[in-house]
């Protein structure tokens, strides 16, 4: 593998982890809104990531097949919540508001995952240029 690759596995690995960012901010934006019906609720959004793993067969071009992929963004399957609110001017016939299923730590602690993440494929991009201006300085 080259050391220039190591550029597009870290690009992939940042703008999987920028896609986890967003979302999680969608979700955390989204937390306290209310709905009148089950259907309407705002459902807390995750993305799916794959691994892209370099073919093994030699050929000069399988390097650019590795990082990581963003397969999708799939919603949660958890109900929203149920509150009852009989004076909101949303609430149903029986006097309930639905809420996100949005949890707010666990919507933290991804996003300092998330966050954490991305900070290391930064450290990966940097350090590789390093390496590369010296290799080139080596030259001179």
């Amino acid at each position: 593998m080259s050391l220039f690759n190591v550029f597009d596995i870290a690009g992939s690995a940042l703008g999987a982890q920028s896609v986890r960012l967003n979302t999680t901010a969608s979700n955390m934006a989204n937390a306290d809104s209310i709905a009148s019906s089950i259907d309407e609720t705002y459902k807390a959004r995750h993305p799916v990531f794959a691994a892209l793993q370099a073919s093994l067969s030699g050929q000069a071009d399988a390097d650019a097949n590795a990082g990581v992929q963003v397969t999708g963004i799939v919603e949660s399957q958890k109900e929203a919540q149920a509150v009852y609110m009989p004076d909101n001017p949303m609430a149903d016939a029986q006097g309930y508001v639905y809420r996100p299923n949005v949890n707010i730590v666990e919507e933290m602690a991804d996003m300092i995952s998330a966050s954490r993440s991305y900070q290391a494929n930064v450290q990966v991009a940097n350090t590789a240029k390093q390496l590369v201006l010296r290799t080139l300085q080596l030259g001179q």
